[in-house]
């Protein structure tokens, strides 16, 4: 059994909605949620400025899955809940993304493993933080010592309902 961190983020529709319906839908596709923190909401980051608030969680998941078909599991979830590819950080009702994969370090076109802008991203780390008090990266890197603004991020919601 793998350990899965996902990072969970939605700023259309539903929002919160959205957010579940990613956890159930994951586990439908063998990657089953053992851990969510609250759920955060944000402004929108490096795309365009005119975009609502995301609301943002973080899961630990167990799947026997290997990295790549975490992702097309995720990418399947992300398009039965209607994610677009418009625009790059544009809007969207939802985004996952693999942030860590037991201890892996993953280097491919489609794929990268820890997600190379996560220690930069409040929406990441604080909800990262209430799962595991101090992470470590697989290249050793201690996510307590990165230094991460709070980005405006709040806390919105309990975390996320597991299946």
């Amino acid at each position: 059994m793998h350990a899965v961190t996902l990072g969970l983020g939605a700023n259309l529709g539903e929002r919160l909605r959205s957010l579940q319906a990613a956890v159930d839908l994951l586990a439908d596709g063998g990657v089953r949620t053992v851990a969510s923190s609250r759920v955060w909401e944000t402004e929108p980051i490096g795309g365009p400025p005119d975009q609502p608030p995301y609301l943002n969680a973080v899961i630990r998941t167990e799947t026997e899955a290997d990295p790549n078909e975490v992702l097309a599991i995720c990418n399947h979830v992300e398009a039965e809940l209607g994610r677009t590819r418009d625009v790059r950080w544009g809007p969207r009702t939802i985004d996952i993304d693999i942030l860590l994969f037991d201890d892996l370090v993953v280097d491919e076109p489609a794929l990268t493993i820890p997600h190379p802008r996560m220690a930069e991203r409040s929406f990441v780390v604080l909800p990262l933080l209430e799962l595991d008090p101090d992470p470590v990266l697989a290249d050793g890197t201690r996510i307590l010592g990165l230094a991460v603004d709070g980005d405006g991020a709040r806390p919105y919601a309990p975390p996320l309902v597991l299946p």
